[in-house]
């Protein structure tokens, strides 16, 4: 299963169409994951046109937004539980936020977003992502996403990019 995992897609604000890397992979997906702060309904139709999408809202996405999606939630992909999440709020990192949102729960994958950097790394066995920004880097050297490949394991392969036209 190819998973396709982003975040913070902001559009049309960043970019008035989805990336041309992205887009490479898109056609191709299983499955998107997306963590919020899409900006507008319209980026989740898209989306939509390419597979099947879970996802939560983030703290810049418009009330229409807001409305259709959750807060958090567990997907489950295989034989794995992923927890999706944005990580906005007060106090506390965001990826401490992001724990604490699942802390009840039991998960094999935590991915969030807010921050735009992308990473990858265990604390305490659970396995952490986010997969930064397609369209909106901030402080980084490259725009971001995720390929997630669920099988017998979890395969997370970061894409990055220079150029989001």
């Amino acid at each position: 299963m190819k998973i396709i995992v982003l975040s913070d897609t902001h559009m049309p604000r960043m970019a008035k169409s989805l990336p041309p890397r992205l887009l490479k992979e898109l056609v191709s997906a299983d499955l998107i994951l997306h963590t919020g702060d899409f900006n507008t309904i319209d980026v989740l139709h898209e989306l939509e046109q390419f597979a099947s999408v879970k996802a939560v809202y983030g703290n810049a996405d418009q009330q229409e937004v807001i409305k259709a999606l959750p807060e958090k939630q567990i997907i489950q992909a295989g034989s794995f539980r992923i927890g999706l999440v944005h990580g906005h709020g007060k106090g506390k990192t965001t990826e401490k936020r992001a724990i604490e949102a699942f802390s009840n729960d039991q998960i094999d994958l935590l991915i969030y977003g807010h921050s735009h950097i992308p990473s990858f790394k265990k604390i305490d066995g659970l396995q952490i992502l986010n997969p930064g920004s397609p369209t909106d880097k901030r402080r980084q050297k490259q725009f971001s996403f995720v390929v997630l490949t669920v099988e017998e394991t979890l395969d997370v392969e970061l894409i990055y990019y220079d150029s989001k036209t």
